[in-house]
């Protein structure tokens, strides 16, 4: 009987579908394990071979799991609002939802034809009303919290009012904007209520503010800095600028010292915890206030180096700084307003790579040194960042590199002074000095003499007792912008009183995503949702209803006259969504809260995690700080949400290189190429053989340019060339799973995958080499089968089939707790070819073979087990266990050598003694042919390795 794998493959999916084989339990006797995978944004291209690396990875993990008797809950889903659908829209006016739920029916299919062990009872759509509601709600707790550094936690905003009341804010230490000012009991009971509203917004967790974001006009949206990639939008390349933006707002920088020590706590790959390390920045330093000259303004700095404080010769503002435009002189302005009109037009990323370029403008204001008073000039330069620290530097170029290159590319300039060097003998002629361990302090009056530490201590004690700084400790991370001016996004849950926002009440959630005739910003440049007819807030009926009222006389009255007031036009990032989904998957199916208790409390959190890197700073940190915030709320039950992380490498699609003769329409082919001048192009790789010979009729009619095109050959033959790179349309180098299933088999697909290398590195696909994968599942079919007969026999196995199953055991297990896939499959082929060569057909050996091979193999394995007289899935059969006692050798075989020369072998128990074995290799009819009568000088004997006869 044949391996007829597309007939066995389309029967046991269909079978773990009716019987829901993968459906788990919100409550169980067994030990619970919760695998996931970062769920996919479901685009129109489908999956290629890349995508289903960690998918694959983490079923073979749930299925092992399964077999250890864990209770596994391995659920899917979409990440399904994002820009692509609506840029669809927008071309063509078909609703991003039409387009979302095509993309998604094709992914399922997909994904269901490689046999994942997905519950997708619990599967979550993040663009569904019943699960955006629940990001509406979180977004609401989030407004209505704040962060109190004494208890290290968000409370409720009401116990912050209540604190306001009693006792103003000068006792309050909380998180909350740097120009929040100070006020008492009886003025806070004072003011207004828009005034109270404003004051809150300065220490809610989500808030309104005006910010410096990155605007691009080709998509019409703000974009977050992991959305840029070389200053362009990653998503069509377009141009971004930098402006100022009123835009929601989450005030992640409150969690950054516990983002950062939970990142102790986790089992996370360290190169990526050194990402978020880095991203979140902290430094330990003094805050210092300089007063601008001629001004009431003062400026405040963050410095490591409080020590080199004398060492200040000028200041530097980030060119978006508030203050630039009020201090500029307007001898200056017109230099300073062209600069940073250049600057609005580069990322805070490509600013913040660039440390070649070295540019700035003098503002021609001054401030004046804390300590003696001199006058320090104000420049501004585009390598300082407004959202970073106070968004202005201690320029110290004696101690600081960066600093002392600016000095010297402007040196003679107006307003830039000369190197002050305050480091005793050290000569700072070439370069700056940093090594803060070798520091001296000199030429800064109170602080001469003292080391790098003691001159920290001194210059912070001073600073406070003139009531200019004080020691402080900063974050690079800054508040994340929450606000997207697209349609397809999570609606806010948020009408507006008088300018000032408010929040829908839970019982009226979801707020759904309006019906709009354009998905383009309005004439006005308001977002899309301001072309929508029906988005206001009634108050009167919790209900949305039409922008306009129009009265019988045909005239416009105010709409908050009558309790209807506007909705807010923004929405949501796409990380919103995915801030909280892995808990939603615990009680997806839950109408009435975002989980039940009972079931976060059975769950927890995520037990094993496998997606990219390249969310380290993204989704993996957002999604950090909403897991700590709803800890802080009572809502779960641990502050990380995931327990281990693995990332996954990338497959990498082995692109078809054509070479054509420049200024010709002539390609030659690979090893020729060398006798003329050539451009390279890509060719789709599937009219490629294995032989990497193109097929040349296909190849004229893929596209115009190669239909009369000459084609000079090697051989009778066009050889391409190959190049490993990213598996892309753009390379056309893409490999559709669906066809490996349908010529090979999704076992084989899953197989070859981790037979690629090991699952976090990068590794080049190769469909040439799937072949072999599947000739070991012809081989695994044809063990348990004699031509067209199935062939298990009760016998008794031999001790070599044992101990070949055995070693297979342990290798296996060994492989997935350590994530060794693909050492595995080279276990599995050994173990196959080892038991054919036995002949070994005992239900003792390949009933637990199936089992070990069914994580990744499942359908040939459901099929065997089936065979082998089970009615049951295999699904929950347990996994083998190893015994070492059929690894332990009993006999050995020992080479027998005459004079140095080996004739022959013999097997002998491993306990025999020496004299024993001499006596039995002297009495052998191999060991008198070779003396021919004579009498052996000697015979040596190293136990359990050789024996050689002398003389």
């Amino acid at each position: 009987m044949s391996y007829q794998f597309n007939d066995i493959e389309a029967k046991w999916q269909k079978y773990w579908a009716e019987h829901q084989t993968f459906k788990a339990e919100n409550n169980s006797d067994k030990p619970k394990y919760y695998v996931l995978d970062m769920f996919p944004y479901p685009s129109g291209a489908g999956l290629h071979v890349g995508h289903p690396l960690g998918y694959i990875a983490s079923d073979i993990y749930a299925r092992f799991k399964r077999h250890q008797g864990y209770n596994v809950l391995h659920p899917q889903g979409y990440d399904s609002f994002g820009l692509p659908a609506e840029q669809y829209a927008i071309q063509t006016g078909q609703h991003p939802a039409i387009t979302t739920a095509t993309n998604i029916k094709r992914y399922r299919e997909q994904l269901d034809k490689i046999g994942f062990s997905f519950d997708w009872s619990r599967e979550v759509r993040t663009s569904n009303p019943e699960y955006y509601k629940w990001t509406q709600w979180i977004f609401i707790q989030l407004f209505n919290s704040w962060y109190n550094i004494d208890t290290g936690k968000a409370e409720d905003i009401t116990n912050l009012i209540s604190k306001f009341e009693a006792e103003g804010n000068k006792n309050v230490n909380a998180a909350c904007d740097d120009d929040t000012e100070a006020f008492s009991a009886a003025e806070w009971n004072a003011f207004s209520s828009e005034d109270k509203q404003t004051i809150l917004l300065k220490y809610r967790l989500t808030y309104l503010a005006e910010t410096e974001v990155n605007w691009c006009p080709a998509l019409g949206t703000v974009l977050a800095n992991d959305e840029i990639v070389n200053g362009v939008s990653e998503r069509g390349g377009h141009p971004v600028i930098r402006k100022k933006m009123t835009q929601w707002s989450m005030r992640i920088s409150a969690y950054a010292e516990r983002l950062l020590q939970g990142l102790d706590t986790i089992d996370w790959p360290e190169p990526l915890k050194e990402s978020q390390r880095n991203w979140i920045g902290k430094s330990v330093g003094a805050a210092v206030k300089f007063k601008v000259d001629g001004h009431e303004d003062w400026i405040e700095v963050f410095t490591t180096r409080p020590d080199t404080i004398f060492g200040a010769t000028f200041m530097t503002l980030a060119p978006e700084h508030d203050l630039v435009s009020k201090i500029v002189t307007d001898a200056q302005r017109a230099e300073v307003e062209a600069y940073i009109e250049a600057t609005a037009k580069r990322s805070e990323r490509e600013r913040m790579a660039d440390v070649k370029t070295i540019s700035g403008v003098f503002t021609g204001a001054y401030v004046l040194h804390p300590f003696n008073g001199e006058k320090l000039p104000i420049w501004i330069g585009d390598y300082v960042l407004a959202g970073y620290g106070t968004g202005a530097v201690m320029a110290v170029p004696c101690g600081d590199q960066r600093d002392y290159d600016f000095t010297r590319f402007f040196a003679g300039k107006e307003g830039m002074p000369e190197i002050v060097n305050i480091f005793e003998g050290v000569d700072i002629s070439e370069e700056a000095f940093a090594d803060k361990e070798k520091t001296i302090i000199g030429n800064s009056d109170f602080l001469n003499g003292l080391t790098y530490k003691e001159a920290v201590k001194r210059a912070i004690e001073e600073l406070e007792k003139i009531e200019q700084g004080q020691g402080k400790i900063n974050y690079r991370l800054r508040d994340a912008v929450f606000s997207r001016q697209r349609y397809w996004g999570e609606p806010f849950p948020v009408y507006y009183v008088n300018g000032m926002p408010q929040m829908i009440d839970l019982k009226h959630l979801p707020l759904e995503l309006p019906e709009v005739e354009k998905y383009l910003p309005t004439e006005t440049g308001e977002p899309p949702l301001g072309n929508a007819e029906v988005w206001a807030w009634d108050t009167n009926t919790n209900t949305v209803v039409s922008n306009t009222l129009v009265t019988s006389s045909g005239v416009e009255k105010p709409q908050e006259d009558n309790g209807i007031y506007p909705l807010e036009l923004n929405t949501m990032p796409g990380w919103a969504g995915s801030s909280y989904y892995f808990n939603r998957y615990m009680d997806s199916e839950n109408t009435n809260e975002v989980f039940s208790k009972e079931a976060i409390d059975y769950w927890k959190q995520v037990d094993l995690y496998i997606g990219g890197s390249e969310h380290a700073t993204g989704h993996l940190l957002y999604a950090r700080f909403w897991q700590k915030f709803l800890f802080d709320k009572g809502i779960v039950p641990v502050d990380e949400f995931a327990k281990k992380l693995i990332n996954q490498g990338m497959i990498l699609g082995t692109s078809a290189i054509v070479y054509r003769v420049s200024g010709t329409n002539k390609y030659v082919s690979k090893n020729l190429k060398h006798d003329y001048e050539v451009e390279e192009l890509r060719v789709d790789v599937n009219m490629i053989n294995a032989s990497d010979e193109v097929d040349i009729e296909a190849l004229k009619n893929w596209q115009p340019q190669f239909k009369d095109a000459e084609f000079i050959l090697e051989d009778g033959k066009y050889i391409v060339g190959r190049e490993a790179e990213k598996m892309s349309k753009r390379w056309f180098n893409v490999v559709n799973p669906d066809d490996i299933c349908e010529n090979y088999g999704a076992d084989t697909l899953r197989l070859y995958e981790m037979f690629l290398g090991p699952l976090e590195q990068a590794k080049p696909w190769n469909t040439a080499g799937i072949s072999g994968v599947h000739s070991f599942l012809k081989k695994l079919w044809k063990l348990y089968h004699n031509g067209e007969e199935f062939n298990v026999s009760d016998e008794a196995p031999s001790k070599d089939s044992l101990k070949t199953l055995h070693k297979t055991i342990k290798k296996v297990t060994q492989d997935i707790d350590t994530f060794s896939f693909n050492t595995s499959v080279s276990s599995f082929m050994i173990a196959v070819n080892e038991l054919t060569a036995q002949k070994c057909n005992s239900r003792e050996i390949l009933e637990p073979l199936a089992i070990i091979i069914s994580p990744y193999a499942p359908h040939i394995a459901e099929e065997l087990w089936s065979k082998l007289g089970h009615e049951q899935s295999i699904t929950f059969a347990a996994f083998p266990e190893f015994d070492e006692k059929h690894l332990v050798e009993s006999t050995k075989e020992y080479p027998v050598s005459f004079n140095g020369k080996m004739r022959f072998k013999i097997e002998l128990p491993l306990d025999m003694g020496k004299e024993e074995i001499e006596k039995i290799i002297l009495e052998d009819e191999r060991t008198q042919n070779q003396l021919q009568g004579r009498v052996p000088k000697k015979v040596i004997v190293v136990h359990g390795k050789i024996v050689n006869v002398v003389g």
